[in-house]
């Protein structure tokens, strides 16, 4: 077609389309799931697929996703409400700031947000514990970017790198990638990356931009709670990290034990994320619940708002799922792949630079990830002993670069510290860059060894 190879227009129609994407959602403000239908259903129509098999992409692809990420999503963001609700996360705070000190309490912050931001979504965990970060300075007189910038990349690192997060459940739909080894990968990679962009960057640049709280932000939020009212350290302890134990344990069952073995079989039910995750907050309905005197009705009551803030990212990731089985049907996938093995490229380099890129361009962590790795995954299949793991979190660390002012986070950020634009950039946007090259370099470094 115009001259060009069938292989070469596919390509050129692919750059067309995720250049296209990015400007439906940039310049003209589009919700990137109606972006994400209009991309795919442009791209399969200009690739010459026939009608009904455009429809029937998308649709697999649509539901491929949420049939897993969907149940995912849902059950996370329940135990993420109890734990919110109940005081857990702030018992896990004050534990941790009273048992590293004054002096070290940047330390305590980011291990707080690391460990509470597991099953919780970036936003609700900052929201969750920005009054924390209020009152510990308040409380220390140390600087609120000292103690703020660990918390963030914290809760960042969690976000891109571990599961149940959503970015990193897709990407391992997408690569079949096991969930176990991902887990424990992305913990390796996640805590030295969040250490070294949280205490260690944040006490750097603190020196430079100490930081001034908005002080009605100060009085409204830095409400300080009874330790004796909030569940124990170690109920809490067990109930959030439940799932993760049990993936791993479910993992290592798969590992040491034969094919047929009644014990593996169990653990591959209880181990299952859903199953993971059904359990954990069955056992939060007692912990965070009944046994801190909450009635059914209230647990109830938090469960149903807990849902409404997470239907956009459900459909964005079923569009985007869409979007990816596109890019596979029309043919765009296995061209990218032939490309990527002739150039030699590292598969791992390749899932950061492509997710990164995007990340740049949209601002968005999530169509960073879909779109990243729908674009990577046909290497899979060419490249033998690519680690499938650690695509993930390539793509992952990749989807974390850069955030700017076309990201929400960024201004979420902004407002909170009370930090001009540019103040913004040097702490927040330089704390990000910091963990996705970073992330990126101990991913490399974890190839030599698995």
């Amino acid at each position: 077609m115009f001259g060009m190879s069938h292989e070469t227009f596919l390509l050129l129609d692919a750059v067309v389309t995720v250049i296209g994407l990015i400007v439906l959602i940039t310049k003209f403000k589009l919700h990137p799931f109606l972006a994400l239908i209009i991309a795919a259903a442009f791209l399969g129509l200009t690739s010459g697929m026939p009608i009904g098999t455009i429809i029937k992409a998308f649709q697999d692809g649509f539901g491929g996703v949420l049939g897993f990420v969907g149940i995912i999503l849902a059950l996370g963001t329940m135990l993420g409400k109890m734990m919110a609700e109940s005081g857990g996360a702030d018992q896990i705070a004050q534990t941790l700031i009273r048992a590293f000190g004054k002096d070290k309490v940047q330390w305590a912050m980011m291990f707080a947000a690391f460990l509470v931001g597991i099953p919780l979504f970036f936003e609700i965990g900052f929201v969750l514990l920005i009054p924390l970060v209020f009152i510990v300075a308040r409380r220390t007189g140390v600087s609120i970017i000292k103690i703020g910038i660990p918390l963030l990349a914290g809760l960042s690192a969690v976000h891109g790198l571990v599961p149940p997060h959503p970015g990193p459940l897709l990407a391992i739909g997408v690569f079949g990638a096991d969930i176990g080894k991902t887990i424990l990968y992305g913990l390796i990679v996640a805590l030295p990356t969040a250490i070294i962009a949280g205490p260690i960057f944040g006490t750097f640049i603190a020196k430079h931009i100490p930081g001034h709280p908005n002080q009605e932000l100060v009085d409204q939020l830095a409400r300080e709670t009874d330790s004796a009212e909030l569940p124990s350290f170690g109920i809490t302890l067990v109930t959030v990290l439940l799932p993760v134990f049990l993936m791993l344990l479910k993992t290592f069952a798969d590992v040491v034990l034969p094919d047929g073995n009644i014990f593996r079989a169990f653990m591959d039910l209880i181990g299952h994320p859903i199953s993971a995750l059904l359990l954990a907050l069955l056992l939060s309905l007692y912990t965070f619940g009944y046994k801190q005197g909450i009635g059914s009705s209230q647990m109830m009551k938090w469960l149903d708002a807990s849902l409404a803030p997470t239907a956009a990212i459900i459909l964005i990731i079923g569009a985007g799922g869409g979007f990816k089985q596109m890019l596979v049907t029309s043919g765009v996938g296995d061209v990218i792949g032939h490309m990527a093995v002739n150039a030699q490229i590292s598969p791992i380099l390749l899932a950061w630079l492509v997710a990164a890129v995007i990340r740049i361009a949209t601002g968005s962590a999530t169509v960073a990830t879909i779109t990243g790795a729908g674009i990577v995954v046909p290497v899979v299949g060419m490249i033998p002993g690519v680690n499938r793991e650690l695509l993930v979190l390539a793509t992952g660390a990749g989807s974390l670069i850069l955030s700017h002012v076309n990201d929400a986070g960024f201004w979420l950020v902004k407002q909170y510290f009370n930090m001009t634009v540019a103040e913004t950039f040097k702490t927040w946007t330089a704390m990000e860059t910091i963990l996705s090259v970073v992330g990126l370099g101990f991913i490399l470094l974890l190839s030599l060894f698995v």
